[in-house]
């Protein structure tokens, strides 16, 4: 797997973990309202560790990717797998605007690694 494919990877597990953890955070604060013993959030810290991996993989390609390209690529990716994920976990949003934002971003991800 090249540095691109690398970079894209990591910023959509970003992405869908940003979503995901951002769930299960509204869940977790409904639970806290609710009621007083909280106790099932394994699964938020699972999605949280594997975001943090995906930081972590993040600093290792850096060292053989020029910054000037890796930050960019990878934010990007980031910004538009959240929206996606956000979008099919059932979060209200413009699906149109969403949808052509993530166009444009995949647009300038492509234009950057070309």
């Amino acid at each position: 797997m090249g540095d691109a494919e690398k970079m894209i990877a990591i910023g959509l597990i970003w992405g869908a973990t940003n979503a995901i953890m951002r769930r299960g955070a509204l869940i977790w604060d409904k639970k806290l309202q609710s009621v007083t013993k909280p106790h099932q959030s394994s699964q938020l810290h699972q999605k949280y560790l594997v975001n943090l991996s995906a930081s972590a993989a993040f600093f290792a390609i850096l060292s053989d990717s020029p910054i000037s390209l890796a930050v960019p690529v990878t934010n990007a990716t980031t910004f538009a797998a959240t929206a996606v994920s956000a979008m099919v976990l059932g979060e209200e949003t413009r699906v149109g605007f969403a949808l052509l934002g993530t166009f444009l971003i995949v647009l300038g991800v492509w234009i950057c690694i070309m």
